[in-house]
C-alpha cells in the first residue's frame, strides 16, 4: 500500500465517532465506514432509484447505485495517484446519494416544495440524516455511527443558517466547516469532483441510449467531439461498427482525460499551497479541481445536457408526472398519517411531517409508483 501523503486523512488520526467504539481490526476506521455503508438498507435501495430516467423506462439506464459505484471507482483512481486515503474517498462516494428521493431531482424538488414550511428538504442533509439517524442496525445507537471525516464528506453543502443550527447541536460536527467557510478534506473534494465527472459521462450514455440525444448533436460539444475524432483517427474501423462501440471508446477517453486533468491541476495546487497536514487543508481554497481549460469544456458539456437532455420535452413530461407522484404521496400521508407503516407513524407523532419526508425519501421509484396507485387507483406514469 502506498503511504499516505502528509495532507491526506490518516485513519489512525481520525477525529472519531459520535459514540466511541472499540477498533475492528484488521480494518481501519474508514474501511469500517465503507463497509457499514455497503451493508446498510439505504444503499441497497439505490438500485431502484434513478437519475434522469425513471425506473420503468428501461433496465440499462444508470441507477443511483451504479452511479455511486462509478463515482467510487473514479475517486479511488484519483486518490491513489495523489497518495490520499482511498477508503475514505470510497466511503464518501458510496454514501453521497443515500438521501436522494425517488425520481431523481424531480422528486427532490417536489419534496422540498412540500416541506418548505417545515424546514425544506435537501438531499445532502438527508444523506447525513440517513447515516446519523434513520438506519437502524446496531443495538447501541441509531444510524451508522460513521467517523467525522466521512460525515463531513457526505454533507457536501447546506445553507449556512442550517449549518449554524447543526453546529450548535454538535459543535465539533460536520457542519462546523461550513459555518467557518472552510473546505472539507481532500478526500471529500475528490469524491465531489468524481461525482461530477461520472454523471456528465453517464448522462451522455443514457441520453443516447434513450434516443433523446444523437451523436450528431454531440459533435458540437468540444469535450465529446475531440475524443470522438481521436478515437476514429486511431480506430478507423469504428466508422463501420455499431455506434455503441464508438460511444464507449469516446466516453472512456473523456473520463481518462478528465481524471488526468484533475490529477495534474491538483498536484500543481498542492505544490503551490504545500499544506503540511490534513488540518491545514481546511483553511485553504479548494485544491482538487480541473484546469481552467478543462473546466470550460466541462461547463459547455453541462450546458448542452441541460438544454438538450434535462429540458427535453419527453424528460420534462416524465419529471412533471414524478413531481405529481411525490406531492400526492406527501399530501396523503400528511392528511392521514395512519397510512404510514407503524414505525413511521410513531415517528410522525414525535417529529411531525419530517417523518413523512423521511418515508418518501427512502422510497424506490417503483415502490413510490405502487403507493401512488394504491392511494389513487391510477397509474403513476402514462403508459407504465
Amino acid at each position: 500500500m502506498t503511504p499516505f501523503a502528509p495532507y491526506a486523512s490518516d485513519p489512525a488520526q481520525s477525529r472519531g465517532r459520535r459514540i466511541s467504539e472499540p477498533r475492528a481490526l484488521p480494518r481501519d476506521e474508514h474501511q469500517r465506514d465503507r463497509d457499514r455503508v455497503v451493508h446498510c438498507t439505504a444503499f441497497r435501495r439505490l438500485v431502484y432509484k434513478t437519475q434522469v430516467f425513471i425506473n420503468h423506462e428501461g433496465d440499462l439506464f444508470r441507477t443511483r447505485l451504479t452511479h455511486s459505484l462509478e463515482v467510487a471507482q473514479l475517486g479511488r483512481s484519483i486518490a491513489r495517484v495523489l497518495a490520499l486515503n482511498e477508503d475514505l474517498v470510497e466511503a464518501i462516494a458510496l454514501a453521497h446519494d443515500l438521501g436522494h428521493t425517488p425520481f431523481g431531482h424531480a422528486g427532490q424538488d417536489a419534496l422540498d416544495d412540500c416541506m418548505k414550511p417545515h424546514g425544506g428538504f435537501e438531499h445532502n442533509l438527508q444523506s447525513l440524516r440517513v447515516v446519523d439517524v434513520l438506519e437502524q442496525r446496531y443495538p447501541r445507537f441509531d444510524g451508522l455511527n460513521l467517523t467525522l471525516e466521512t460525515r463531513e464528506g457526505i454533507l457536501k453543502r447546506c445553507p449556512v443558517a442550517v449549518a449554524r443550527k447543526m453546529a450548535a447541536e454538535e459543535p465539533n460536527g460536520p457542519a462546523r466547516r461550513i459555518v467557518g467557510g472552510e473546505q472539507p478534506s481532500l478526500e471529500a473534494q475528490v469524491a465531489n469532483l468524481a461525482d461530477e465527472i461520472a454523471y456528465n459521462a453517464h448522462d451522455i450514455d443514457d441520453g443516447l441510449r434513450s434516443g433523446l440525444l444523437t451523436m450528431q448533436q454531440l459533435e458540437g460539444v468540444p469535450l465529446f467531439a475531440s475524443h470522438c475524432r481521436a478515437a476514429l483517427a486511431e480506430h478507423q474501423h469504428l466508422r463501420d461498427t455499431p455506434e455503441r462501440r464508438l460511444l464507449a471508446e469516446t466516453l472512456r477517453r473523456m473520463l481518462s482525460a478528465q481524471v488526468a486533468d484533475v490529477i495534474a491541476a491538483t498536484t500543481a495546487n498542492l505544490q503551490a499551497r504545500a499544506p503540511v497536514d490534513a488540518q491545514a487543508v481546511h483553511g485553504l481554497p479548494a485544491l482538487v479541481e480541473f484546469t481552467p481549460q478543462m473546466r470550460e469544456q466541462v461547463t459547455a458539456l453541462k450546458r448542452f445536457l441541460f438544454s438538450s437532455l434535462y429540458r427535453h420535452p419527453q424528460v420534462m413530461n416524465t419529471t412533471a408526472q414524478a413531481r405529481d407522484v411525490v406531492r400526492t404521496l406527501f399530501a396523503a400521508y400528511a392528511d392521514a398519517p395512519r397510512q404510514l407503516p407503524d414505525e413511521h407513524c410513531l415517528a410522525h407523532e414525535q417529529i411531525g411531517l419530517r417523518a413523512v419526508a423521511d418515508y418518501i425519501a427512502g422510497m424506490t421509484d417503483r415502490f413510490a409508483s405502487r403507493e401512488y396507485t394504491r392511494l389513487t387507483a391510477r397509474p403513476a406514469f402514462e403508459g407504465s
